[in-house]
């Protein structure tokens, strides 16, 4: 019989950032590979334009990691890092107001399978976004920490300034209004 090979730890974030902070470029590349996904679905979530959706991620890490050092552990870096995510689509929001952009589509979306299946998601799909977008900022950004990023109150309020009474408010209006919307 042969002994077992030990299995590695994998590293909290706190440890990927004490060891990037201390040099380890594979620390940082770690923490983007472990978050860039919930991070694009949170912001993809709050508005976020496809064609926007990789420069926005990229702009919240760049954020991050220059501010590393303001990072207290007070809170989890995920919840940290979408704090950050969600300025960054504000700011970009801003600059698209001054640059008055419209986007031309939304680009054609893959279809498969049964065609009224397809025709009933695609429409409660959008009728979701709209929804969504009709909501104020904060119960649109608490709605999408709690059910999308699975996130508890306390975190939503660390991430939002907020207290965690009024996240479970704004999270309960949000799936009020947003079921309005939908029937």
């Amino acid at each position: 019989m042969t002994p077992a090979e030990p299995v590695a730890a994998v590293p909290t974030d706190a440890a990927l950032i004490a060891a990037w902070q201390g040099g380890d470029e594979q620390a940082a590349a770690e923490l983007v590979r472990r978050h860039t996904r919930p991070l694009a679905r949170f912001l993809a979530g709050a508005g976020a334009l496809d064609t926007e959706l990789d420069d926005l991620v990229q702009e919240t890490f760049i954020r991050a990691f220059r501010r590393v050092d303001r990072f207290r552990g007070q809170c989890q870096f995920r919840t940290w890092l979408l704090a950050i995510g969600g300025n960054a689509l504000k700011d970009a929001g801003r600059r698209a107001q001054r640059a008055r952009v419209v986007p031309l589509t939304d680009g054609l979306r893959a279809a498969g399978g049964d065609p009224h299946e397809v025709a009933v998601a695609g429409e409660t799909e959008r009728r979701l976004a709209d929804g969504l977008a009709r909501l104020p900022r904060m119960q649109r950004e608490v709605f999408l920490l709690r059910a999308q990023q699975g996130m508890e109150y306390d975190d939503i309020a660390a991430a939002l300034s907020t207290s965690s009474g009024a996240a479970r408010v704004h999270y309960h209006h949000a799936v009020k209004r947003l079921k309005e919307f939908l029937t």
